[in-house]
């Protein structure tokens, strides 16, 4: 019998028996990445004006719990919508786990005075000392 390369097409070719693994992991980094984006974005979408002082707050610490009051009055709890009950239970949690966390409150400008009042009386309430009232840098 005469051996026909015809027979076999894939008889030139060299069988690739290892899996190439950069891909996955270039599809990995990527996901990851737009997690990352995502996740920053949506805690940031809380538009709040903040009132305006001469000097600015300095850094916050990674356990540094925020408050956001909205111009409508409703409070968030890092970026999750909380009523005052569940703020202060959250908080009384927050207390327990850490005696001296920080937290910030971001008030609009616009906000009721009554609101921001209502929530440093939770935090005088719980002795939580470590406060800080986020403002913008006043521009000069």
């Amino acid at each position: 019998m005469i051996n026909n390369p015809i027979d076999n097409p894939y008889e030139e070719f060299e069988v690739i028996d290892k899996i190439n693994v950069v891909p996955m992991l270039d599809l990995a980094w990527n996901l990851l990445l737009v997690f990352m984006i995502t996740v920053t974005a949506s805690v940031q979408s809380i538009s709040v004006n903040l009132p305006k002082a001469s000097s600015a707050a300095g850094q916050v610490k990674a356990t540094t719990k925020a408050i956001t009051i909205t111009a409508e009055g409703i409070i968030y709890l890092d970026s999750y919508p909380v009523s005052i009950e569940e703020l202060e239970s959250r908080l009384r949690q927050c207390k327990a786990e850490d005696p001296n966390v920080p937290v910030v409150v971001r008030g609009d400008e616009n906000v009721l005075y009554k609101n921001v009042v209502e929530v440093l009386d939770l935090l005088n309430r719980l002795d939580i000392s470590q406060l800080g009232l986020v403002t913008k840098r006043l521009v000069k």
